[in-house]
């Protein structure tokens, strides 16, 4: 059997897909959504679109020829691109609870939609419904993410190297947002039903392309097939070579669970070889799984994929496949196929520490008028933005003449204890960890040379706070992985002034203006203590420390924060290049300014409702709402071992990692009811390992929700997991969703008896486990399910 393929031809001032190129199986079925286009989002120039209702716009793109007319995801989806269509003709439609009549009902496995949010810094949330012809339906959630942010903290699908203003270009990227979700298998789909979401305050979710997955049960295995071939730029070492690794998608739209021995899928074509084959040891009904497979090889092939189970094979070809590990470039195709590393999708937890001058006065005020206490100086000095009352606080507590360097001296560090510190990441059970080498205030950690004198080697603790703590972690838990912050701009360094900026037009913005702070009360000038003038601020100064983090210190993670302008691309191009050859898996977050370099996004103090392809990181601070320690925070007000566990679970269920933040006071101690409370949740987590890490994400459902239960999802290829965030009620379990359970299988209670067999029942898609005395001396507030697969 035959099936198609298509290459993405990208380049700058064309739709850079945040993708790859994919052989595309010809299952994908596009609608044509012109009868319910009502917008405008793409323009020729500034002013003639009206995307939001600011009169702003996507930039519009030439496409030479009607196969440029298909735009193919990284997932192997085909859609009707999205573009420009002409002037004043819609070309997307918002979202306004419309019913979308299919052409033809029939058995889809799946639908995908392209979408954004015209709201800047609101994320929107709707319910897509589905209808079946039995009159049945299934809802699932949207949540749409804006279509620019100055930071650039979500990646697309497609980015846009700018957008147009009403009057002008702006050269921040702009995207638009795959999404797709399973329908109920075996049924037959008539018609979507798009979310109503047309507050222009809050957002709208604007829609430019659906997609339905064609099932083809009669040409596959008992319904199984292959969705995409997606050759990555991910590696595995075999022998004394680096293997690609190609992830093949693989969906199972027939009616039985492939089970047993499972399945195998192998890959074969010119110019490669692999080295192994994937397996999947279940597939049941309506899901899909991933499957790497790793290759040698260099070159264009025609791939032949072949799915094998029970003795039956079935091949398709997927054609013109680009096989190859290629270097890293400035262009910015190259750099987007850039992802995360294994370790960090496998990793799921991390501790975040906020530590800098700002922990000397620490202070944030108290819920619900809590700001980030790390912001303590750039409150005192806009009061425009100060809702939490920094400034009165600075004059009552400190009086008039201080300045904030003047905190330098208190910054001791004099409790500062290493060993503790990466003893006490060990016992929560985290595998990585992420230290603010340099905050917004422009005050680093680390040996900066002589980009700066502003540091704690010269001021302060006069040591090197990093190299203590990477050292202390890779003596007593060289396992643990390393992370850097690094925040791209500063303040108040002089020199960042070229670059400064106020994201918003207004005195309240949140700024890095660049310009040398002012004493709120005498108006005079604060000192920027150990600055070192430089011709300029990027090449002399943020460049060069974060090649400091890179290569000096050995940073796995480049944490960064603020973007703006920067020298990203040119960083991450080297550094990757630097870490393949040196057999180093290193990955960069969202906020270097640059879309394209974004392993994984990174949403703060905020989760999601149902799983995201794009791998994300959720950060936010024990603390209710601050990550440098703030003082007026009670012991009770910190996350308790159960926030922390609930907080985990969740993210975990839905593709994300949790990234989760102490702030140490000045001389380097951690409040008592934050380590008490860290290790409690440690305890569990230590028990509970196997259903957390090096898991991943259903693609059916990531939570289930009643009025009795509340459980989340996660699984590995020899077994599934229910993990619980509320406790059982009457002693019994019941959950309804299509879960991949099969007589014969065992179920059992983490953390307990793994001898003890838990009874359970599952039929028409309803699971049933009733509890005798198996709770009992474990945690009933959070709890963990194993279905092991035996049958």
């Amino acid at each position: 059997m035959h099936y198609s393929g298509t290459m993405n031809l990208l380049g700058l001032g064309w739709a850079i897909c945040a993708s790859y190129v994919v052989g595309v199986r010809a299952g994908s079925v596009p609608l044509d959504l012109t009868p319910y286009f009502d917008n405008q989002a793409f323009g020729t120039y500034p002013g003639e679109a009206a995307f939001d209702i600011l009169g702003q716009s996507y930039p519009a793109t030439t496409y030479d020829n009607d196969t440029d007319l298909l735009y193919t995801s990284r997932t192997g989806i085909t859609y009707n691109r999205p573009r420009y269509i002409g002037n004043a003709t819609a070309d997307n439609t918002i979202c306004s609870g419309q019913a979308i009549t299919l052409p033809e009902p029939s058995s889809y496995y799946a639908v995908s939609l392209l979408h954004s949010s015209d709201v800047r810094k609101k994320t929107v949330l709707g319910n897509v419904t589905f209808t079946y012809t039995d009159n049945t339906t299934s809802v699932t959630e949207l949540r749409s993410e804006p279509w620019w942010a100055f930071l650039a903290i979500n990646r697309g699908e497609i980015i846009y190297p700018s957008f147009y203003t009403e009057n002008s270009t702006n050269f921040n990227t702009s995207h638009i947002y795959e999404f797709e979700t399973g329908l109920v298998p075996g049924k037959q789909l008539s018609a979507i039903t798009l979310p109503n979401t047309t507050n222009t305050t809050t957002g709208r979710i604007h829609v430019f392309a659906i997609s339905l997955w064609e099932n083809d049960v009669e040409n596959s295995v008992l319904g199984v097939g292959v969705q995409s071939v997606r050759p990555t730029q991910k590696w595995v070492t075999k022998g004394q070579e680096k293997a690609q690794v190609v992830e093949v998608i693989v969906n199972n739209a027939g009616s039985e669970c492939i089970h047993g021995e499972g399945l195998e899928v192998s890959l074969k074509g010119d110019n490669f070889s692999a080295i192994e084959a994937g397996r999947i040891k279940r597939l049941c009904p309506g899901d899909q799984k991933r499957v790497n497979v790793p290759v040698l090889g260099n070159g264009t092939s025609n791939i032949e994929a072949t799915i094998s189970y029970g003795g039956n094979n079935i091949t398709q070809t997927f054609e013109n496949i680009e096989i190859g590990l290629t270097d890293w470039t400035l262009d910015p195709t190259n750099l987007a196929r850039h992802e995360s590393p294994q370790w960090f999708d496998d990793a799921k937890f991390g501790i975040f520490i906020h530590w800098g001058i700002y922990s000397v006065p620490a202070w944030g005020n108290s819920t619900p008028h809590e700001s980030y206490a790390e912001w303590f100086w750039w409150y005192t000095t806009h009061q425009a933005a100060d809702k939490s009352g920094f400034t009165d606080y600075r004059l009552r507590t400190f009086g008039p003449d201080l300045n904030y360097d003047d905190f330098i001296a208190n910054f001791t560090a004099s409790s500062y204890d290493p060993k503790e510190w990466v003893d006490l990441i060990a016992d929560t059970g985290a595998k990585y960890f992420v230290l603010t080498t340099k905050h917004h205030e422009g005050f680093t950690l680390f040996d900066a040379h002589n980009t700066t004198n502003r540091s704690s080697l010269h001021y302060g603790p006069k040591q090197d706070i990093l190299s203590s703590l990477f050292t202390a972690a890779k003596t007593y838990h060289p396992s643990l992985k390393r992370g850097t912050y690094f925040s791209l701009p500063e303040w108040f360094n002089p020199s960042w002034g070229p670059y400064g900026f106020s994201q918003y037009d207004r005195p309240d913005s949140t700024t890095h203006p660049g310009i040398i702070a002012r004493n709120p009360y005498t108006n005079e000038t604060e000192p920027y203590t150990g600055w070192i003038p430089v011709d300029d601020f990027i090449d002399d100064v943020m460049v060069p420390q974060m090649d400091i983090l890179a290569y000096e210190y050995e940073s796995d993670i480049m944490w960064c924060d603020a973007g703006a302008a920067n020298g990203t691309a040119e960083f991450a191009s080297r550094w990757w290049n630097w870490a393949r050859d040196n057999d180093r898996d290193v990955t960069v977050n969202s906020r270097c300014g640059t879309a394209e370099v974004n392993d994984f996004d990174t949403p703060e103090y905020a989760t999601f409702a149902t799983p995201q392809r794009q791998k994300w990181e959720s950060n936010q601070g024990v603390d209710p709402y601050s990550y440098g320690y703030n003082r007026a925070t009670l012991d009770e007000e910190y996350m308790n071992a159960t926030t922390v566990l609930h907080t985990l679970i969740d993210m975990i269920s839905k593709n994300g990692n949790l990234l989760l933040n102490i702030g140490p006071r000045a001389d380097g101690s951690i409040p008592d009811a934050v380590t008490h409370n860290l290790r409690e949740a440690g305890t569990w987590i230590h028990q509970h390992s196997e259903a957390i890490f090096n898991t991943t994400y259903w693609f059916q459902k990531a939570e289930y929700i009643d009025e009795k239960v509340n459980v989340r999802f996660t699984q590995t290829d020899d077994a599934f997991y229910i993990l619980g965030l509320e406790e059982v009620v009457d002693g019994k379990l019941v959950v309804e969703a299509p879960l991949p359970i099969l007589e014969g299988d065992r179920v059992v209670l983490l953390g307990g008896d793994e001898a003890s067999e838990l009874e359970w029942s599952f039929s028409g898609e309803r699971l049933e486990i009733v509890f005798d005395e198996q709770l009992s001396g474990l945690r009933r507030d959070c709890w963990g399910l194993k279905i092991e697969y035996r049958a």
